[in-house]
């Protein structure tokens, strides 16, 4: 594999782009990654099913959970049970609101919805935004079961305005606000959406008519068939390439779907017509997870037994697989945990320790921390840096100030629970948990160009690499 060109490294900024664009709730990540995976040859599993005799050498595999978290995998030609797997692992979910389960609220002439905040979320850049509405939703069928469906409404009909500057004239020193009160988006005014009634009919339902009705249309179903959803507000603005010189990409969700782009493409690309895989010995997968950004205790985050459980079905599906071939392959495995992390701010560069200031366009940083927020070794840093050293991927550092809080990953979660190598990388993002973020073009391209040679590459390395 050359160094990527710069039309290549302008495609895969194109690429990500378009997946985030098409991205607006974990349910729509997991969607096109099932797609593109199915158009790379991976073939679906299911949970519910045995894997016994499904999984072989040279196959390409992927399977969902919760429609939110995916795990895809590729087994080499070598495989056998016990051998190592190189894996990446990312989030699909960022900070939103999301819609309370009654959300129908009338004030001052107005229809709002109520939501909930997901995540630490920068909340008051979601002021003056026109937003919309995404997510799952559950549909009754004729036969009396329930269909999940995604809905997508990208018209702007939801926004939260700012009170004017001249009833508080102390908003630009300090913008406060109430994120019960204050962050209530409206939906429509009364007299247009209710015909001036001033309700929505005899009963009070859990959300407003209007609203449901708007979703039952984007669906094609009748309202009176929509049993239930989750769903999310998002920025309709869609994600751009801009800067002076095209350098920059500003976008909703780049934390962390920069990473999650990143692993996908790279496990595609590292699989490509299957000739590298059939003489690779281990097994490359991808594991993207929901709730992160609310500590990843769930069913299908990271603090679950997702990445085991797959780990394990992988190694038992195998015949002649011994009694401890999960906890072999597990000491022969190595994780990449991917989340952006906090490029230096030219208006605040005082915000980060002198010598670890990653920037934008320089590629992806480390992250490292003494007291285990990331999961970093110097063991897993050679192992990594050997590998970017060998295709000029430049690499920069990572450490929080002193003085300052950290932030923490799925990385330190899931080295305890497997007790598997791993290490905390990220691209360099401006503006984090805003609901506009910027990261760069370039570092888009060379992080999926470190996951390629990662899954091509790891296990002829790590025969070389010697720290029990």
């Amino acid at each position: 594999m050359s160094p990527l060109s710069k039309a290549q490294m302008q495609r895969q900024a194109e690429q990500l782009v378009d997946f985030v664009n098409k991205g607006p709730s974990p349910f729509h990540v997991v969607d096109v990654c099932r797609n593109w995976l199915r158009g790379a040859q991976f073939t679906e599993l299911k949970e519910k099913q045995s894997w016994s005799g499904a999984i072989k050498p040279n196959g390409r595999y992927f399977f969902t959970r919760n429609g939110s978290s995916i795990v895809a995998f590729a087994v080499g030609g070598k495989f056998r049970p016990g051998n190592g797997v190189a894996a990446v692992g990312a989030h699909t979910d960022s900070p939103c609101l999301k819609l309370k389960p009654v959300s129908r609220k009338v004030s001052s002439g107005f229809l709002q919805v109520g939501v909930q905040p997901y995540g630490g979320g920068l909340w008051h850049t979601w002021f003056d935004r026109d937003l919309g509405v995404a997510g799952r939703v559950l549909v009754r069928d004729r036969a009396g079961g329930y269909a999940s469906r995604l809905v997508t409404i990208d018209d702007p009909i939801m926004r939260i305005p700012s009170l004017a500057i001249h009833m508080d004239r102390s908003a630009n020193e300090a913008f406060k606000f109430n994120k019960e009160d204050h962050l209530t988006p409206i939906l429509a005014t009364v007299g247009k959406a209710l015909n001036g009634n001033g309700a929505d009919g005899d009963a009070k339902p859990a959300h407003h008519a209007v609203l449901v009705e708007r979703i039952a249309q984007a669906l094609e179903v009748a309202a009176a068939d929509i049993a239930d959803f989750d769903l999310c507000l998002f920025d309709t603005q869609k994600a751009t390439i801009g800067g002076l010189c095209n350098e920059l990409i500003s976008s909703a969700r780049l934390d962390n779907l920069n990473s999650s782009y990143c692993a996908i493409e790279g496990l595609i690309n590292s699989v490509g017509s299957g000739e590298a895989l059939a003489r690779d010995p281990g097994v490359r997968l991808v594991a993207l997870f929901d709730n992160e950004e609310v500590g990843s205790t769930s069913a299908y985050g990271a603090n679950s037994a997702l990445l085991e459980s797959a780990l394990r079905r992988v190694q038992a599906s195998w015949e002649g697989a011994g009694a401890a071939a999960f906890e072999e392959s597990v000491a022969n495995s190595y994780l990449i945990s991917s989340d952006v992390t906090h490029a230096v701010h030219p208006n605040y560069s005082s915000k980060h320790e002198d010598n670890h200031r990653p920037e934008l366009q320089k590629g992806p940083a480390i992250k490292n921390n003494a007291n285990q927020r990331y999961a970093t070794t110097a063991v897993t840093s050679t192992i990594l840096k050997d590998i970017a050293r060998r295709h000029d991927i430049p690499l920069q550092e990572f450490v929080v100030r002193n003085d300052s809080s950290c932030g923490s990953t799925i990385g330190p979660m899931l080295s305890a629970q497997l007790g598997i190598r791993t290490i905390d990388i990220g691209n360099p993002l401006l503006g984090m948990h805003s609901i506009r973020e910027v990261c760069g073009v370039d570092d888009v391209g060379l992080l999926v160009r470190l996951f390629e040679h990662f899954f091509a590459e790891f296990s002829e390395l790590d025969a070389k690499v010697t720290a029990d």
